[in-house]
């Protein structure tokens, strides 16, 4: 602890944080903020401050509670604890709690004084997630009505202006970070096969540098399952004498026990490689780490307004990214650091990423701030208010679901679907669902929409065996579409008792084993969240009661109350145009319905490539549109001359 940079200042900091009721907080990587600063704090006022610590993501809130419970000698969840999504390891006795932001903003929801904390922290802020922006806007209007209150924001970059501004000209402090020298290494040209290449320098330098572990950076689960997958081929025909290399994964949907094995040593003459997104940027140090290899490119969600869909894009990181990337390689002694991409493109980065208010759809922090009693969401405490059109979009959406009523209060259905750890869209569905009597095959549907990538394109050789394989299961669909497909692979697999015929399956079909074991995860956790807040589903599960052509179309029905703006209506050449927004959309070629003429559609996702594609397609009845939603048809219908 003693050998961190931050404890060379801890005196000074202790007295601004006395007399500062805000401060903000620039902590270079590796400068020891996220673990000390907390027990800073908790030694003033003789040991009675009650501290909350957020940050964007559980694997990294566990991780923090674990080595400070270490290193203050004490046993988790008593002083020191966490708590993330379905899992609380604290007690009423914890001094310093680590959480994740969105669960701080449950709790604030339920006690908007915060009446259990003297201090809050807010960590990695200059991730900009929409939670940490809907979080500032909530606790500067508390800080008027608490004065007992302290607030710390803690950012890992430069970017500080923005905070110190919104919070009324509060100071800004810095810390410089301990970093050991970096050698940066770029290629000549750019590659056309990121993984390839990620793969190959990897071996590069496990057969060429001196041991120490390695830290990639991919894009996506997509990626990072298939550099794992390689790797492990490659390390089984390595020379003797090499030592051999273990890839790990690790991303957000990833199981927690899965995320943690990045943090265990591995035992006897081998190598490390952690193959991640951005999760492992700044939120997470993982011991060991001397080499980097940089990818240049992340997943992003870009809402798309006049669409009224989200698309994940992989796009190209910020400068700002590539230098945390780099400082991973730096924390504990001299590193090396792989730019896959050229230094003419690394200057063509920009400076800082764009925060997630600007680009992603604000239907969730706009039915936060309803629940929480705020008319006015125009004129709101934003970080970094969204555009008009993004909230008059979202407002629109929201009415469309019926979380919101004509006078655009919350209504009932609305704060229950505040509460799911959902989508609005998908929680509308569960809800529907729930109501019905038929939950059960729509988790299952709920869940495997909640992960990427789960079906994989196959290889072109093998497409027509492998869609052979599938030919089953699209035919017990009974032509209802994408989305019962999707169940009857989930069923089939859960009937599936071993875990080696599991994976054998998934990979005849092409299915993402990893992707599918966290279907089984995510089902469970939202069954908690169901039945916590809205009871268990009527004995007997009025599902059974169906046939299965019938119950197939009461499930379409359940998602149609979700995604009725994501609907089109047939016209001729197997098109189809959008009812909101008049576009044209295509099948997507992957689908089950794809080539198939039906009037209208249902789609969860919208791609672009050559064309506008729908994906998850459904077919529909047009009057369970006019039953469902009358008065979004009739509105949409007029506009596009239906």
């Amino acid at each position: 602890m003693q050998r961190l940079p931050i404890s060379e200042v801890r005196s000074d900091l202790e007295k601004k944080f006395s007399k500062n009721r805000i401060t903000i907080l620039v902590g270079e990587t590796g400068s020891g903020k996220s673990t000390q600063v907390p027990q800073f704090i908790s030694s003033l006022n003789n040991g009675k401050e009650r501290i909350a610590v957020t940050q964007p993501r559980r694997v990294a809130a566990i991780n923090l509670a674990k080595r400070v419970a270490e290193e203050t000698k004490t046993t988790l969840g008593q002083d020191v604890g966490y708590s993330v999504r379905f899992q609380n390891m604290s007690s009423p006795k914890t001094k310093i709690k680590y959480l994740t932001d969105g669960m701080l903003l449950r709790e604030l929801l339920l006690n908007t004084n915060l009446d259990q904390y003297t201090t809050i922290i807010l960590d990695e802020a200059h991730e900009r997630t929409i939670v940490t922006d809907l979080l500032m806007g909530f606790l500067k209007t508390l800080l008027r009505k608490r004065n007992d209150l302290r607030l710390i924001v803690m950012s890992a970059t430069l970017d500080a202006d923005k905070f110190r501004r919104f919070f009324d000209g509060a100071e800004v402090l810095y810390v410089q970070g301990r970093r050991f020298p970096v050698q940066r290494y770029y290629l000549p040209r750019p590659v056309e096969d990121i993984v390839d290449a990620t793969v190959r320098t990897a071996i590069q330098i496990h057969t060429g540098e001196p041991m120490g572990d390695i830290l990639a950076f991919l894009a996506g689960q997509e990626d990072i399952d298939k550099a794992v997958d390689l790797l492990n081929d490659i390390t089984e025909n390595l020379p003797k004498g090499v030592p051999e290399l273990v890839a790990l994964p690790l991303y957000a949907a990833l199981p927690q026990q899965q995320q943690l094995k990045v943090f265990e040593k591995v035992p006897g003459n081998k190598r490390k490689i952690i193959l991640a997104t951005n999760i492992a940027e700044t939120s997470l140090t993982i011991s060991g780490v001397r080499f980097v290899i940089d990818g240049g490119t992340h997943k992003v969600k870009v809402w798309r307004h006049d669409l009224g869909l989200d698309s994940l894009l992989t796009m190209p990181i910020s400068k700002s990214n590539a230098s945390q990337r780099m400082g991973r390689a730096g924390r504990e002694a001299a590193g090396k650091c792989y730019r896959l991409y050229t230094e003419n493109d690394y200057h063509g980065l920009r400076s800082q990423s764009e925060p997630e208010i600007e680009r992603c759809d604000v239907a969730f922090p706009i039915l936060t701030l309803k629940l929480a009693g705020v008319t006015d969401v125009l004129g709101w405490n934003w970080l970094e208010r969204p555009s008009k059109g993004a909230i008059l979009s979202a407002l629109t959406q929201l009415y469309v679901l019926k979380a919101l009523d004509d006078e655009g209060q919350i209504t009932d259905l609305g704060k229950k679907m505040a509460v799911l750890p959902l989508p609005p869209h998908l929680s509308a569905a569960l809800l529907d669902a729930h109501r019905k009597g038929i939950s059960d095959p729509v988790l299952d549907i709920v869940s495997c929409l909640s992960i990427e990538n789960l079906i994989m394109n196959p290889h072109p050789d093998k497409r027509d065996e492998v869609n052979e394989k599938r030919l089953p299961f699209i035919t017990a669909s009974g032509g209802m579409g994408d989305l019962i497909v999707l169940r009857n692979y989930v069923q089939h697999y859960r009937s599936l008792l071993s875990s080696e015929d599991r994976k054998v399956w998934c990979k005849e079909l092409y299915i993402n084993y990893r992707a599918m074991s966290n279907v089984e995860d995510i089902r469970k956790q939202l069954e908690i969240y169901l039945k916590a807040g809205n009871g268990s589903s009527q004995p007997g599960d009025i599902g059974d009661q169906f046939g299965p052509s019938t119950l197939n179309e009461q499930i379409i029905q359940c998602f149609l109350k979700g995604f009725v703006a994501n609907t089109a209506l047939s016209l001729p050449g197997r098109t189809y145009r959008t009812i909101a927004g008049g576009h044209t959309i295509n099948i997507h070629p992957s689908s089950s319905v794809f080539g198939k003429k039906v009037d209208a559609i249902m789609y969860t996702e919208y791609i672009f490539t050559t064309k506008a594609y729908a994906r998850n397609v459904s077919p529909i009845d047009l009057e369970w549109l006019q039953r469902i939603a009358p008065h979004f048809l009739s509105r949409r219908t007029a506009a596009n001359d239906f």
